[in-house]
């Protein structure tokens, strides 16, 4: 963008002009890109999950057993892994998608839990990313007994 401004006469009749061009109009945010990778939507909606009352865990039975020996293992993943377990997202330049599965505690609404689940993953998401939820599928593997033995209690976040 170039300016073009007077300022005073020269000698003759005709004003001096002077040109001024402006670099890196707009907005400062807007100068670059931001890329967000699939596993910090998959932590962010880990966490945001598991954060609903009526959640007992994330993942299936089978890939919380292989993680809590992988917890154990020095340099074997832990928070890491727990974060994002049960959780799959595909990210795309505006927009996300994504899948969990969770095990619910016994006697709570799956329907309930599950748009709990649901609305809780969305706002955290979109809060904190930017990036637009088009879906968060949401798949029940398993329903907590009370009298059922805990293999590896999972850490809530208040």
């Amino acid at each position: 963008m170039t300016d073009t401004s007077n300022f005073g006469a020269t000698s003759g009749d005709e004003p001096r002009r002077t040109s001024v061009t402006k670099r890196g109009g707009g907005d400062p945010a807007s100068r670059g890109r931001t890329t967000i990778a699939d596993g910090v939507v998959e932590k962010i909606a880990g966490l945001a999950a598991r954060d609903v009352d009526g959640v007992h865990a994330m993942g299936s039975g089978l890939s919380r057993t292989f993680g809590a020996v992988r917890d154990r293992v020095p340099g074997g993943g832990g928070a890491k892994s727990n974060a994002t377990r049960g959780v799959k997202a595909e990210v795309g330049e505006v927009q996300t998608a994504l899948d969990l599965e969770i095990v619910v505690v016994y006697g709570v609404s799956i329907a309930d839990v599950a748009g709990d689940v649901r609305e809780n993953v969305i706002n955290a998401v979109e809060r904190m990313t930017g990036l637009e939820v088009v879906e968060v599928n949401i798949a029940v593997s398993d329903v907590k007994l009370p009298d059922e033995e805990e293999e590896e209690p999972e850490q809530r976040l208040h």
